[in-house]
């Protein structure tokens, strides 16, 4: 039988911090679940992909493919204005 390796992560020292790039390719969930459309009732959902202060998540910490982080930009910018998410703090 032939052993798998795994890989781990890269390495990368920036001004004496330990940053650990991943070597997986992130996937959009929204393709993988074959969601048509975001639904900006879907308030669990768009939760995850906004942080504590209401800022919306970029494309590289999401995963997500440019179709859908510009519909979920929408759904959640369309839930904020019905006051189903809470505003952007500032």
């Amino acid at each position: 039988m032939a052993e798998v390796k795994e890989k781990k992560p890269e390495v990368v020292e920036e001004k004496g911090k330990r940053v650990y790039k991943s070597n997986r390719k992130k996937v959009c969930a929204f393709c993988a679940d074959k969601t048509e459309m975001i639904d900006y009732k879907d308030v669990a959902k768009l939760k995850r992909y906004v942080t504590e202060k209401g800022k919306i998540l970029p494309r590289r910490q999401t995963g997500c493919c440019a179709a859908h982080q510009r519909e979920l930009t929408k759904a959640i910018k369309r839930a904020r204005t019905i006051a189903l998410l809470a505003p952007k703090a500032e």
